[in-house]
This record gives structure tokens, sequence and C-alpha cells, in this order.
């Protein structure tokens, strides 16, 4: 094996160290002196594309026969890792653009990277520069030191888990062996530059895989200094991006999506991934998850295996959400609710109080025949077995999650990872805006720091913003119950007036259309707030100066899920908890502002409503979902595209069909993550009233799989590499959403349902034996003395001369001495609603404890793996050293003491007993 000692002149890292024998707490290129430049110092002066011909004299290029659509430098060797673009406009910037890239593209040399710039001539538009990076070995074994990269020093000889008999049956959802395990398993160990020879360096030149080469020349770009500006120093892509003086910063995609490349040394990966996992015909595949995670990373690669764990453990919760369906539809002729109401002898005889002031009229109950037949699919006894199950269902699903992410942390090598380097290190932009230094304590090095009194003001402006944009959601809503209460007599009146309106009366009763409309403007509002509030939560977490990467990823995703919970969530608590709970009597309605009637519930119950709310927001939120993210970048990129078309394959280079590709940003898993919890939120939070709501989520998740699959792989460029070990902050937000979903449960089985009237009708109020519920209808409904409605509620016509009408509620009739006032019934109901939520809560819990209690959140296989791993990795490197130490003892280095190799045989000895 080819492998490289020390070079005569010092690394980047060892220089920065050195400089003036102390460590540099600004940016690692910034102690750079050209001694330590991979090119030569002569060539300083030099342009970036003067710079980067410096090829070695036996390296001939044949321009004539070169295809662009390469991966490498024009010498073929050389591969590109990175690639920066920009536009030469002739504005009043220009020079200082110009300046800040000399500088830069210099900076980036004398930390050790080769560049290599293609003049806009030679681009499609005649516009753009692209200016290659490629990081050589020297700098790529520095940099891994740092990162703490880990690397193979011998294939893994633990033996794989027993298979399981019924495999045989899964062969269909398979891929290949190679698609699924494109590497084979090593032991790993952090890469140290002293210890090449332990290693297994085949080919320098593949050692590190394109995520990880890109992943070092990233964490160089974002540090790497440009100038100082108004007193200040200035360093990292990210600003110069933002500035204008590059437009793009990007690696590249290994070859094209839709053919292999004709460079027998590409990998074509993501052409295999584009195949057997981009495209929606394997929507009943595995995912490649090894190969997604060696092409994007972990970051990405744990993204899509906790989608596709969700999405495995939704098909449990949509058969049984089927199951309680299914018995609502086959027992809907037994309903004796609705029969009654359907029945022109009971319900067609009974009078409802009108709906609204003045313009509604007297109407029969038997009008809502067909909804309260409807409501039934929903609001029946399997209702309360299906919450009960869902509060189970989500301990499993998180449980389950937390074995499959330890042993996704084992496979891919983060046991011992904390959290990346970068991820908690300073981010430069908190570098750059705090001027301030203090010591730190624990490493006693200067480093900057946001002074108190800044902080605080900062979070009273980010506290003040978010509270403002809560209280436009709630405002937003009550505009929406404005509306309701507005329109409703406006429908009820057309209804009654249009002749074409009455074949559909019995199904589109005043109360649906309302709850329809007013469903769908709610969503309009939301997806318009939404857009707005994305671009205010990302402007004050930034005004906030985040110290870390994850603490800036943390602080926006609480922000932006405070505020999308409140903007979806809100109207489904309105209508669950509050809509026709305060409504008063007749004679007695309570008012919004005193002006709107509040709204009733439909005889046959709230339930039926909510379950409208939530399919139409649900429904409508996944379908704009799907569209935003994979037509927009479709077209986007057809329209950037549309030129190259013409042009021959040879002259539309890679890093041209890659900068012409939508960008994968920073935040664009956070996206991610916040549409699939906020869909948990609905199939956990309201799933009682909508047993289907579960079979909707996992119809979407399949074709979400793949509609982000095909994004990443065909319209984004491709995303620098980043390591992850869990989901991060989101499993904190999915365990307190699958507490308050037994809590939201419970209440809408108690209070928005007719489960507990029902059943307190049947074993304590009903006086037929033979048919227990028969009269629950007329029990149900009270009697009000149309002579007692004041002026303000009366209608203006009771054409039939109805002395008495009917309204939902247990309240004494007009000829009792309480005249009006609350029945024992009542209380009664009331009582046993508070005693269920008690009970049901404090059941599901304990069940869900003890669940939680009992599966381990680490595999016992995979515990027993960690332990031998770090046994068998321990002994190498020890092994390795007691062999340095021979060697040293045979060539008579009186360094290498007697002590020294007694001491590193009883480490061995030790390791061994341990």
């Amino acid at each position: 094996m080819n492998r490289l000692g020390k070079k005569a002149n010092e690394t980047l890292i060892e220089m920065a160290l050195s400089a003036d024998g102390e460590e540099s707490n600004g940016p690692l290129c910034e102690t750079i002196s050209t001694a330590g430049s991979e090119v030569p110092s002569g060539s300083e002066g030099l342009n970036s594309t003067e710079t980067t011909l410096l090829i070695p004299d036996h390296q001939v290029i044949d321009k004539r026969h070169e295809s662009k659509d390469s991966i490498f430098f024009r010498d073929g060797v050389r591969r590109i890792d990175f690639v920066l673009s920009y536009v030469d406009d002739l504005n009043k910037e220009w020079e200082k653009k110009l300046e800040r890239r000399k500088e830069f593209e210099s900076n980036l040399q004398k930390a050790g990277l080769e560049l290599e710039t293609e003049d806009k001539k030679e681009s499609e538009d005649g516009k753009i520069y692209f200016v290659k990076i490629h990081a050589p070995w020297e700098v790529l074994i520095t940099y891994a030191e740092v990162l703490n990269i880990k690397v193979p020093i011998r294939e893994n000889d633990i033996p794989s888990t027993v298979e399981n008999p019924l495999d045989c049956m899964l062969t269909p959802f398979r891929l290949p062996e190679k698609v699924m395990h494109p590497e084979p398993d090593y032991f790993t160990a952090p890469f140290s530059k002293d210890k090449q020879e332990l290693y297994l360096i085949n080919d320098e030149s593949t050692f590190f895989s394109p995520s990880m080469r890109n992943r070092i020349v990233n964490y160089i770009l974002t540090r790497c200094p440009y100038g100082t500006e108004e007193g200040k120093k200035k360093f990292g892509i990210k600003r110069l991006l933002n500035n204008g003086t590059y437009s793009a910063a990007y690696p590249l995609h290994d070859c094209q999506y839709w053919k292999k490349a004709s460079d027998p040394n590409c990998d074509n990966e993501r052409y295999t991934l584009y195949m057997e996992w981009a495209r929606f015909l394997r929507f009943y595949k595995e995912q490649p998850l090894d190969l997604i995670r060696k092409y994007y990373g972990e970051k990405i690669g744990i993204y899509f295996a906790w989608l596709g764990f969700y999405t495995e453990m939704l098909f449990l919760a949509a058969v049984v959400g089927v199951i309680c369906f299914l018995y609502g539809l086959f027992t809907m002729d037994e309903n004796m609710s609705s029969k009654e109401i359907c029945d022109p002898a009971i319900g067609g005889e009974i009078i409802m109080c009108p709906l609204c002031d003045r313009e509604c009229e007297y109407w029969r109950l038997n009008t809502t025949c067909q909804s309260s037949e409807y409501s039934h699919l929903f609001d029946n006894v399997a209702t309360l077995f299906f919450a009960i199950f869902m509060g189970i269902w989500v301990t499993l699903f998180l449980e389950f999650w937390k074995r499959r992410q330890a042993r996704l942390k084992y496979e891919w090598d983060l046991v011992d990872f904390e959290e990346e380097q970068q991820q908690l290190q300073l981010r430069p932009e908190y570098e750059a805006k705090c001027t301030q230094k203090k010591k730190n304590p624990v490493t006693q090095e200067m480093e900057p720091y946001l002074p108190l009194t800044s902080q605080a003001v900062r979070f009273c402006i980010s506290g003040t913003t978010v509270l403002f944009w809560v209280s436009l959601i709630i405002a937003s809503m009550i505009a929406v119950i404005v509306y309701r209460l507005a329109v409703y007599a406006a429908f009820a009146s057309l209804m009654e007036n249009t002749q074409t309106l009455q074949p559909i009366s019995g199904l589109l009763t005043p109360q649906l259309a309302t709850s329809v409309t007013a469903s769908c403007l709610n969503f309009v509002i939301i997806m318009i707030l939404n857009f707005i509030y994305e671009k205010i939560a990302i402007w004050i977490t930034d005004m906030e100066i985040p110290r870390t990467h994850m603490e800036y990823e943390n602080r926006l995703t609480m922000k932006m899920f405070l505020f999308q919970f409140v903007n979806y969530y809100s109207s489904c608590f309105y209508v669950a908890f509050f809509k026709g709970k305060f409504v008063g009597y007749p004679g007695a309605y309570t008012y919004m502002f005193n002006r709107w009637r509040n709204e009733e519930c439909d005889p046959a119950g709230c339930l039926i409503e909510l379950t409208t709310q939530l399919t139409i927001v649900m429904a409508g939120k996944q379908i704009w979902g799907n569209i935003q993210e994979a037509i927009v970048p479709w077209i986007c990129n057809w329209w950037g595209r549309r030129k190259a078309r013409s042009n021959p394959e040879n002259l539309y280079s890679r890093w041209e069909q890659d900068h012409d590709l939508q960008t994968f940003g920073a935040l664009g898993l956070f996206y991610e993550y916040l549409e699939m919890v906020i869909q948990f939120g609905f199939i956990t939070l309201f799933v009682a009233s909508f047993p289907l709501a579960p079979l909707l989520a996992l119809m979407n998740n399949i074709l979400e799989i793949r509609v982000d699959s095909w994004k990443l792989t065909t319209q984004y460029r491709r995303p620098v590499a980043a390591k992850a070990h869990s989901i991060g902050v989101w499993q904190e937000i999915l365990n307190g959403m699958a507490i308050l979903s037994v809590v939201t449960n419970a209440f809408i089985v108690a209070f928005t349902s007719d489960m507990i009237p029902r059943l307190v009708y049947y074993y304590a109020y009903s006086e037929n034996e033979d048919s227990p519920m028969s009269g629950y209808i007329n029990n149900s409904l009270s009697v009000f003395e149309i002579s007692d409605f004041p002026e303000r509620n009366k209608p203006k016509e009771n054409p039939e001369g109805f002395e008495q009408c009917r309204y939902r509620d247990y309240r004494y009739p007009p000829d009792h001495e309480r005249k009006y006032l609350h029945t024992m019934q009542f209380w009664h109901i009331l009582a046993a609603k508070l005693a269920f939520i008690i009970i049901m809560e404090h059941v599901v819990f304990i069940v869900k404890f003890f669940v939680a209690w009992m599966i381990p959140d680490v595999p016992a296989d995979v515990k027993a793996k960690i332990k031998r791993e770090k046994y068998l990795t321990q002994k190498i490197l020890h092994e390795y050293e007691l062999e340095k130490l021979k060697e040293r003892l045979c060539q008579g280095d009186k360094r290498a003491t007697e002590k020294e190799f007694i001491a590193t045989e009883g480490r061995m000895e030790l390791s061994r007993a341990m």
C-alpha cells in the first residue's frame, strides 16, 4: 500500500497553531504563510486562471478531445471537490468584488487548496466564471484529523445477525445487495496523520469519499478570510455569497442522473440512486440508506431513515383506522340516533329553534338526516378504542425509533459522536459580529462573546416579534369565526329560497356549508401567514446571533414550530373545544363582541365538523406541499436549462449543469422535518375525530419519500455533506406532542363526540329495556316556549304558528319551576365526562410509560457489537503502538526505553481485561 509520510512543509493547522508561539482565535486560514501552500510561492501574484494551470510537465491536456461533462480538472487526475461561480458585472461594486475574490482565492491557495478557473467565454451564457477547487492529500489528512473523521482500519469480523426465516417473503421489497451495502463493513478509528500506516489506504484518490472531501473543503471555505472592511476582519464563503461576490458555491454531482458517466473512474452513485430510489415506481422498495448516507452524508441519511420508519409504522395505524371506519360504515343502519332523526314520525315532528336571529326560520329535525348518518362514521364506540390505540401507537413509534436510531449510530460510526465540530464551533457570523472577547474557562483561550445586555435586548425584540405574530394568527382565527357567524344566516336563507339547492339540502346543510367554506378560507390564511413568517423567523434568529450552528438550528426550530403549531391547529382546537360549548339558550344567547351569535353544533354533534376541518387543512397542506416541493423546482430548472438543450453534451459542463439546478440550502432538511412533524400532530392530536387520518398520512408519505428523493437527486445541487447522530430537537418535540395527544383525544371523546351523553342515557335514563337507545334524541333536546323569545332573536315569520321549539341542551321546560336551568342529567353527564378524561389519561399514560420502560433504547445485539468493536479497535491501536516501539528499539532509539515498552504492553493487558 502506498502511504505518504509527513511533507517537509507545514500543514495549515500546524502553522495556525505555531504562529507567534500561541494558538489562533480567528479563522484557521488567517495565520497562514505562503510557505505552507501546495502552490509554489512564485504564483502568489498570478490570477486564479494562471495559478491553476501550474500542472506537471508530463501532463498534456488535449482540449479538443476533452468532454466537459467531467468531475475532474483539465488534467483528468485531480477531482473537483467544490465549485465557486461568479458573474463579472461592471457596476460600482465591481472593483471591490474583484479585490475580495482575489484575496479569498489567494488565501485558499495558501491553505493548500488547488484552483482552476473556467473563463466566462467557456460558459453557456458567456457571463459566468467557474472556479473549480481540489483538495490535495495533505489538506485532506490535515482536516480529517481536525474534524475527527473516522476511517477504516480493519474489515469487520463480527458475524452478521441471524437471518429472519420470514425474509424470503420480503424479497420483492428488497434492493440488490450492492445497492443496499455499497461498501464493506469496517472497524474504524479517528484519523491521525501520525498513524497513516494503520489505515486501509489502498488509493489516496479514493480513500476519502466525495462527501468527506466536500465537507472538508466547505469547512475551509467557511473560515477563510478575504480582507478587512470597516475595521473588521471579514471571512467565510457565506458572507461572500450574501454580498454578491460569488453567485454560488456547491459540490458536484458525480454524473447525470438518467445515464452513467463515460468516465470509468466515476462511481455513478447519483444514477444508482435515481434508478433504485428516486422513481415513484419503486415506492414499494426499501430505501438504500447506506448509499444515501455515503452520497449525501449522515444528516440527510438520518432524515430518510426516520421518514421511512415513520411511514412503516403508519401502516399499522392506517389498518386499525380503516377497521374503525368500516365498523362505523357497517353499523350505520343500526344507529338508533340517526334512525330517530330520519323518522318522519319522530324527527319530522320535532321543530327546532332558529339557528340565527331574525332571518332564520324554524326547521324540522329530519332535514339533518343524512349528516347525522355520516356523523356516525366517526362518532361511534370505535372512536374510543382508536383514541386509546393511537396513544399507545405513538409510544411504540418513538421507542422503536430510538432502537432503530441506535442501530444506525453503530452502523454509521456515530457511537462516540457528540456533535460535529463544525456544529459546535462558533459560527462565522458570531465571530464577525461579536467584537468583544473573553477567556474561555475550559480552553483558557480568548474567544468572542456577546455581552449580556446585548443578549437581553435582542431576546426582548425576538420574543415581542414572536408574540406579535402568534397574536396575529389568533386574530386571523377570530376573523374566520366572525366569518362563520356572519355568513351562516346568508347560507340558511339561500338554501331555503333557492330551488336548485333543494335536492342536496339534506346533505349540504347551512352548518356544513359554513364549515367547508370557513375551512377553505382558513387554509388560505394559513398558507399566506406561513410564507411571511418564515422570513420573519429567519430574520429574528439571525438578529439573536446564536453562538453555534446547533444553537441556531434549535432556536429557529422552536420559533417555527411554535408558529406552525398555532397556525395549523388553532382552528381545529376551536371546533373541537369551543364551538357549540358557549351558546346559551333561546332567549339568552351569548354573542361575540355583542353582535354575532355564537355557533351551535349540528344536532348530531360537532365531531363531523371537526372531521371536515381536519380533512381540508391536512389534505390541502399535503397537496400544496407536494406541489411546492416537486413542480416548482422542476419548472424553475426547466426554464433555466432551456438554452442548453440545443448544445452538444460535451459542451455543457458538469459544473454548469449543476449550477442550473436549485439550491438545497442549509435549512432544506429543516422544512422537511417541519412538514412531517406538523403532519404527525394532525394524526395524533385530533385522530379521534378522523380514523382515516393515518391512511391519508401513509399515502402522502409514500409519495413524499419519492418526491423528496427525486427532487434531491434530479432538481437540486448536491448538498454539502454533514454529520448527525439523531433527528435532534425534533425528537423532543415529538415526545411533547405524544403526551399532549393523549389529553386532546380524551377531551375530544368526552366533549366533542356524543359518546358520553349516549352512555349516560343508556345506563341511567333509558326506559326501554328492549331498545335502550330509543328516545335518546328526544331526551337530548330541551323545550323552549316561542312566546319567550325577545324581539332581537324572534324570527320575522312563523307561518305554521309553532308554539314551542327544541334546542340541543339539558334544561328544564318552560312549565317547570326551575325554568330553563340545567337539569340533573346535565351535571351527571359533565361528571361522567370529567371522570372519563381522568380515567382515560391515567390508563393510557400508565400503558405508555410501561411500554417505554419495557423497550430498551439500544438493542442488546447492538450493545454487544459496540463493546466488541471498541475492544478490537483499542487492541489494534495498541498493537500498532507496540510495533512502532519495537521498530524504534531495533533501530537503537534511546527514547524508546524498556519502561515505555513495558507500559504499552501493560496497557494492552488492561484493555483485554476490561
